[in-house]
């Protein structure tokens, strides 16, 4: 039996291939678009049985060609550029190549495990998975809680698994493809190696100088969850996966500095220390991004916990050390 991993040259995708190559599992099935040849390098250390255009396999999957081969799906392949305008575009893509996936998920009783998002939540300023906390504020948002939507609708009568992730803001390697949508601790990594300073927003919305917080979540964190639900098929849902604790941007910025300056050798330093040497610096906010701009997101771990998963996730000052000592050996 195989299991389909969808955007699998991607940043999350190519992490979840590494996992099951971790734990023995290579009849993987990759699907990706490789319009963008560079996303290759994320799968050459990875083993698969087969890779397939993501234009070739829908019409392969919906004409029958997997029926009986696959044991689950994950399903991580979409548009996730929050900027895109082209809103025919992002409701095709991530909308209805995901409902056709669905229902051929359903109909094979084969394991559903999909990327949602946290820009479902867009301007809320409570994070939890029902309806009175969900306002997106842009196309991409929208494609994925009209298909979170979908999913509520079907499992009361699914008699197969169906989980949704919310990821948060995900970092960690295999994801300088993304280029501007990458991390913010991918950025303020390579803004240190080029200017040896790490540049931040000043307050906005009542936040001072970088201390603006988001849901930081380490992307081997997000692996272990997505496999805790492969082990665990008996569980559906919808769920938050962040770390359930917002960290600044000063505390981001500080453990990348620190964390790069390890590698030379030199001590760690506190925040008022990089300051006051320049190796952190505080920008104007911008206008543009005045009303737009999300100074606080923290993941509701409550269902995620109910559903069963205990393990604790990486802290920003430990999972950007990971990150960085990763980056630092692939230059």
């Amino acid at each position: 039996m195989y299991t389909i991993v969808t955007g699998a040259a991607g940043f999350i995708g190519s992490n979840l291939v590494r996992a099951l190559n971790d734990r023995g599992v290579s009849k993987i099935i990759a699907v990706d678009n490789l319009t963008r040849a560079d996303k290759f390098r994320n799968l050459v250390d990875c083993e698969i049985a087969d890779y397939i255009d993501k234009r070739e396999f829908i019409d392969r999957l919906l004409a029958g060609n997997f029926d009986g081969d696959v044991d689950a799906v994950f399903h991580e392949g979409a548009c996730s550029d929050t900027m895109e305008s082209d809103g025919r575009y992002m409701m095709e893509n991530n909308f209805r190549y995901s409902l056709g996936m669905l229902d051929w998920c359903l109909g094979q009783d084969v394991q559903f495990l999909y990327a949602s998002s946290a820009a479902t939540y867009g301007g809320s300023s409570q994070f939890r998975e029902e309806r009175s906390f969900e306002a997106p504020l842009n196309v991409y948002g929208y494609s994925k809680l009209l298909f979170d939507q979908i999913v509520r609708q079907r499992l009361p009568k699914a008699s197969s698994q169906i989980v949704g992730f919310r990821y948060f803001n995900v970092y960690g390697p295999r994801e300088s493809h993304k280029g501007r949508m990458a991390s913010v601790a991918f950025h303020h990594y390579n803004q240190f190696r080029a200017e040896h300073k790490v540049k931040l927003f000043e307050g906005c919305d009542g936040y001072a100088n970088g201390e603006q917080k988001r849901d930081f979540v380490y992307v081997g964190d997000v692996a272990k969850v997505n496999l805790y639900f492969l082990d665990h098929p008996q569980t559906s849902g919808i769920f938050n996966l962040g770390t359930g604790r917002a960290q600044s941007f000063n505390d981001l910025a500080v453990a990348n500095v620190n964390s790069c300056r390890a590698l030379a050798g030199e001590v760690k330093q506190s925040l008022e220390e990089l300051l006051s040497q320049g190796f952190i610096e505080y920008i104007p906010f911008p206008e543009a991004l005045r009303g737009k701009y999300q100074s606080f997101t923290q993941a509701d771990l409550t269902r995620l916990r109910q559903a069963g998963y205990e393990e604790d996730f990486a802290s920003v000052e430990d999972g950007v050390a990971q990150y960085v000592e990763w980056l630092s050996a692939r230059v």
